[in-house]
Order: structure tokens, then C-alpha cells, then sequence
């Protein structure tokens, strides 16, 4: 008697992955494995059957940058990647995660404390996180990992800011130079982590990035005070071990980023260190950032340098909201930092801030640097070579909700502009709010900066807004997606739960390469499966016989006329209490299977998604001969 399958799908165009052409065929699933691909199967052995016909059946995608470390602890299906065909997850980057628990430890707080300001998570859900997370090691991390009921695989990263905080504490991680002590328990622990099965390490060295509780709220997140010395000797290890590098560059600094970056460098150190960088993304203020890292790709990966070495690049313009002066970008900038130090709920902190004669100086300092006059400012400002990432320009500041209704959709320029007209004629106010809203502000408002105090005094948080600080540029983006020493990236899925959302950012990769014909699907199809799971040293990615069946179902029709702008959400999540920004691609995926079980149909999950263990806590690829060995060694 013939063997049973679990599920076929029929007819569908089939990418494998490797970047061949694709071949309409069948696909059979048993044990949560692909048993069979072919034409004709009989559809007769199996208990499901999936009809693909016109569809394309594409190995599940991976979600290179994403912080979903904190959502897997409330949400362990990842229903937000998952819908959007991502069966697998890279966590634990830019230096923040969980894998040592909680570190509660004389009164400190890290996860609150580090996470709070860097991916604005709010700090009531950050605590219920750290109430859970009571392991204290990363061999404890990965055992709480496997006992989840995944609804994805996970790859869980050692992040720099937590292994310092490990060692030295967290006042001592920003305010003491690390030992030679130190260095050696961070070095025994990083080690320890590689033979766990750690895929690899995430550090940080942005501007942005700040902790948020006292007396530490003018301090840097603790990896970005660790030594060149220290990254060095930490790296090392990830090089014996053959296993990543998650970086992110002291963007303000090209001579620092270069030499970070060597360490990448088969030639200078022996052997290739895998590194992975965000991002290579075409910000607005600041052209220069694009070539510098086209530059290192090239120079990096060169037999010069004989590197390992990849960029990741956005699929989509970097389009950013801010509540009020809350936004990740206006960390980098003093006068607006000042503002995002106060906790959320400290308005009143906000309003004697902006009533503040002395901080209103600092701030139209700011707010018009580069704009008049001459000097080297704006020189910079003329030349998109400004070091902010923010560009202050409001034409490319659009209105979203909290002030008059009849403002959203327009530019703050268009607004300012009617502002000063309505002052030499009333009638020019369109609605009882507008005129309401202008007899409310002051003179000063007649000038940019201002205008800008004057809505962030008058509306505080309510006011949502949005700029597009990055790839405003369609082919721009193309060029850096299309690059074959770039991998599709930077989504930052889980991450500022209310500026941004491009957890469907893997399917605007496949969205843009679909203008192209199919050769080019199959090529990105590669680069968002298997060759990013190969670069880390994970078993993803794959649809071949014998291949775990992580699998995604797509509509290419659906696909070509998917509008991820008009498809984003502002939702009401219950489990964080809390807003958060998400997108909604429903009907362009029909389908996707993880361990070999549908967990979502294409209007919704099924009862498997949260209730069953499908996806896994992945290891390296190296370590799986030491887990047999030790379950041999335990029996």
C-alpha cells in the first residue's frame, strides 16, 4: 500500500529557492517534511489538499533584521510576520535582547532601560516582558524558546549591549572602561553561546540609541561604549566558529566604520568573519551614505580584502511617523532628544520643556541650521551631506491625525503657508478647526521653527505625522535590492511599534523584482530564502525533498496590485495594551505552512497557529552533531 501524505499542493509554479527557473509541478508534505515534488501526484493519498494552480509556491521567506524578541513572548505564533509568508526570524539585533533573561539585578532594570527608547516600546509592556523572562542564561533562553509554541522559526542572536550588561552590571556597562577581566568573561560567555548553537552576535554603534530611565537617560545603550580592542576580540570568536556579525555602523564616522568593518577581512585576520550591516539605504539629508556603503561592499568583498561581508537594504521608501517629537530619528538631534528623554506619559514635562525661553532658542537653532545664511551648514544642507538623518524639510512633512481634519494629507509647508496668508486675510482659513487652530498661535509661528513649537506645545503626542527620511527614490531602491553583495533586509519588523511597519517587506522585495519577469523572481526568491539562511548557518529556506516544509503560497496577481501604503493599519493590540503600526497583505498571500501545517489561509490563521509547536528555536548548522552527541551522552 502507498504511503499517505499529510497535504498536496497541485499545480502550483514552484521556486525552489536556489534561484532555477520555476517548474509547475505538485508538492507532497509528510512528517512536516517535503516528501515528494512532481506532476500529477495522486492527490488521493493525501488528507489536504491545496490548490495552487496560478499561484507561486516559494520556499517560507526569512526576516533578516527584526526585534521580535519582546512580540514572541506575547504573541509566540508571530501572526504579524507569518501572514505576510515569513517562516523564519532573525531576533536579537542591534545589541538588544533577552538571551541572558531579565538581568534584574540592584535595582536595575536593562530591558526597560535599553529597549524603551531604542525601539519605543512602551514601558508597561517592556515590564510584563521582564516579569516573564527569568532564566539567566543563553542555554536558558533557547530551552524557554523551545518550549513556545512557535507559530515560525526563530534565530535568536547574543547582543552586545545584554553580554555587558552580564558582566559588568548596567551602570557599570556606560560608566567604567572594560577590564581585561571583563573581556575575558564576555569572551567565555560569547563562547559559551557559540557551542549552544548561538547563530552569531548584534552590536550597535548608531547615534539614535539611548537608555530611558534615571540617571542614564542622557547615556548610550552600553554596546556602543565597548572598545574597538573589545569588538575585535569578540569578533574573534565568531570567526573561529564561523558564525555572524550584526552590525550596525557609527554612521558619523567613515574612518570608524572602515575600520570596524576590515574586521570582515580574510587577508588582515586569517579568515572571513560573516558580517551582516544595516543598511544601505539612500537617506534624503545625507547621499554620501549610499556610496560609502556601495564602496565597502565592493572594496570588502574584493580580493583585496577578501571579506565576508553584506549590507542589507530596505524594499521600500523608509517612511517614518512621529507622535509629536516621539521618533527614533530625533534622538540623534539635542533639542529634540530633550523631548524623547521624558517618559510618554510626562506631557507636563513636554509642556514646560517647549515654555522653556532657553530650550526655544536651542531648538530654532537647530531647526533652521543649514536653511539661511552661508557657512559650511549650508553648504552641507545643499549638498544632501548633512550628518542628520532627519531632514527637517517641511515639504516632505505630511500631516496624519491630531491637529484639524483638514490637514491630513497636506505638507506642514502647505499648512505654514496658508498660516501666513490667513494672518493678512481671515477668509483663507477653510474650516471652523483651521481658524481655530491659527487665531491659537503665537507671532512666532509666522517663522518655521516657530510653527514647529507651537504644534508641539499645542498637541503633543496627538499629533501623528510622517516623513519619508529614506529611498524616496523607486530606482534607487531597485539598484541596492537588485546588488548581489546586498541582501533584501532592514524590515525592523516588531521595532517602533507606532513609527513604522514593514513586516510585509519581503513581499514588496518580490513585488518590485515582479516588473522584471520571472528570472528575476527566482533570483530575489533566492536571496530572501535560501541565501540568507546559508550566510547565517541555519536549516531554512530550502523546498526539495527531505526539506523541513516551511512553505508560502503567493498570488502573483494580487501581488503585482498590492498597495502596502494604503494596506498599513494603526491597530489596538490586546496583548500590549497598546497601538502599534502594522500591515495588512491579505489575499496576496493564500497560504503558509510551517513544519508542514497551514497556519494561515489567506483571510486568516487557522487553529493551529499558537496552539501547536511548529516552528523551531533554530541552532548553527554545526551544532547539531554536539546536540546528538549530548542526547546520546543524557541516555
Amino acid at each position: 500500500m502507498s504511503a499517505r501524505y499529510d497535504c498536496i499542493i497541485t499545480g502550483g509554479l514552484v521556486f525552489d529557492g536556489t534561484g532555477a527557473p520555476p517548474v509547475r509541478e505538485d508538492v507532497a508534505i509528510s512528517a512536516g517534511r517535503v516528501a515528494a515534488r512532481g506532476t500529477d501526484l495522486d492527490r488521493s493519498r493525501a488528507d489536504q489538499v491545496i490548490e495552487a494552480q496560478d499561484l507561486w509556491v516559494i520556499p517560507g521567506l526569512v526576516d533578516l533584521h527584526t526585534h521580535l524578541d519582546l512580540e514572541v513572548e506575547f504573541d509566540p505564533a508571530l501572526k504579524e510576520a507569518v501572514r505576510h509568508g515569513t517562516t523564519t526570524v532573525m531576533m536579537s539585533n542591534c545589541s538588544l535582547g533577552l538571551a541572558y533573561g531579565n538581568q534584574r539585578r540592584n535595582g536595575e532594570d536593562p530591558l526597560v532601560d535599553c529597549f524603551a527608547r531604542v525601539e519605543n516600546m512602551p514601558k508597561p509592556v517592556l515590564r510584563k516582558v521582564a516579569d516573564k523572562a527569568v532564566w539567566t542564561s543563553s542555554a536558558g533562553y533557547y530551552a524557554h524558546l523551545d518550549d513556545l509554541p512557535l507559530g515560525c522559526n526563530v534565530i535568536p542572536l547574543i547582543p552586545h549591549s545584554m553580554l555587558r550588561i552580564e558582566v559588568m552590571g548596567l551602570n557599570g556597562a556606560v560608566s567604567r572602561k572594560a577590564g581585561e577581566d571583563d573581556l575575558r568573561q564576555m569572551e567565555a560567555l560569547l563562547e559559551t553561546a557559540m557551542e549552544e548553537g548561538y547563530p552569531g552576535f548584534s552590536t550597535d554603534a548608531l547615534p539614535f540609541h539611548f537608555l530611558s530611565e534615571d540617571p542614564n537617560r542622557r547615556v548610550k545603550i552600553p554596546s556602543q561604549f565597548g572598545q574597538y580592542r573589545e569588538l575585535k576580540r569578540l569578533t574573534s570568536v565568531l570567526r573561529r566558529h564561523d558564525r555572524i556579525w550584526q552590525a550596525t555602523p557609527p554612521k558619523d564616522s567613515p574612518l570608524a566604520v572602515a575600520r570596524n568593518f576590515a574586521l570582515t577581512s580574510a587577508r588582515l585576520h586569517g579568515k572571513p568573519l560573516k558580517v551582516t550591516a544595516v543598511a544601505a539605504l539612500d537617506v534624503a539629508a545625507n547621499k554620501s551614505l549610499r556610496r560609502l556603503a556601495l564602496l565597502l561592499t565592493k572594496l570588502y568583498n574584493s580580493p583585496l580584502f577578501k571579506g565576508h561581508f553584506r549590507f542589507q537594504a530596505l524594499a521600500a521608501p523608509f517612511k517614518v511617523f512621529w507622535d509629536g517629537p516621539i521618533n527614533p530619528l530625533a534622538e540623534e538631534i539635542p533639542a529634540l532628544r530633550e523631548l524623547n528623554e521624558l517618559d510618554l506619559e510626562d506631557a507636563a514635562g513636554r509642556r514646560a520643556l517647549l515654555d522653556d525661553p532657553a530650550f526655544q532658542a536651542r531648538f530654532s537653532r537647530m531647526w533652521m541650521t543649514g536653511k539661511t545664511g552661508f557657512g559650511p551648514a549650508r553648504l552641507k544642507r545643499l549638498l544632501n551631506m548633512e550628518t542628520l538623518a532627519f531632514d527637517r524639510d517641511f515639504n516632505e512633512m505630511v500631516f496624519h491625525s491630531g491637529g484639524p481634519d483638514i490637514w491630513t494629507g497636506e505638507t506642514f509647508a502647505q499648512v505654514h503657508g496658508r498660516y501666513q496668508a490667513w494672518r493678512a486675510d481671515a477668509s483663507l482659513a477653510r474650516s471652523d478647526d483651521e481658524r481655530a487652530a491659527f487665531e491659537a498661535m503665537p507671532d512666532s509661528a509666522v517663522e518655521e521653527a516657530g510653527f514647529m513649537l507651537h504644534l508641539l506645545r499645542e498637541y503633543d503626542l496627538a499629533l501623528r505625522w510622517w516623513t519619508v527620511s529614506a529611498n524616496r527614490d523607486p530606482a534607487i531602491v531597485r539598484a541596492l535590492l537588485n546588488h548581489p553583495q546586498i541582501l533584501p533586509g532592514f524590515n525592523d519588523s516588531g521595532a517602533h511599534i507606532t513609527n513604522m511597519a514593514f513586516y510585509d517587506g519581503n513581499l514588496r522585495c518580490l513585488q518590485i523584482a515582479q516588473s522584471e519577469g520571472l528570472e528575476r523572481v527566482a533570483s530575489q526568491i533566492r536571496r530572501l530564502t535560501r541565501e540568507p539562511a546559508e550566510f547565517i548557518g541555519v536549516d531554512a529556506g530550502r523546498l526539495e525533498e527531505g526539506a523541513r516544509a516551511d512553505i508560502a503560497i503567493i498570488d502573483p496577481r494580487a501581488l503585482q496590485a498590492y498597495d502596502s501604503e494604503a494596506s498599513s493599519r494603526f491597530v489596538w493590540r490586546e496583548d500590549y495594551e497598546h497601538e502599534q503600526m502594522v500591515n495588512r497583505s491579505d489575499g496576496v498571500v493564500r497560504a503558509v505552512l510551517v513544519s508542514g501545517v497551514q497556519v494561515w489561509d489567506g483571510a486568516g490563521f487557522t487553529e493551529a497557529a499558537g496552539r501547536q509547536t511548529l516552528g523551531r528555536a533554530l541552532r548553527h548548522k554545526s551544532w547539531a552533531p554536539q546536540g546528538e552527541a549530548l542526547k546520546v551522552a543524557a541516555e
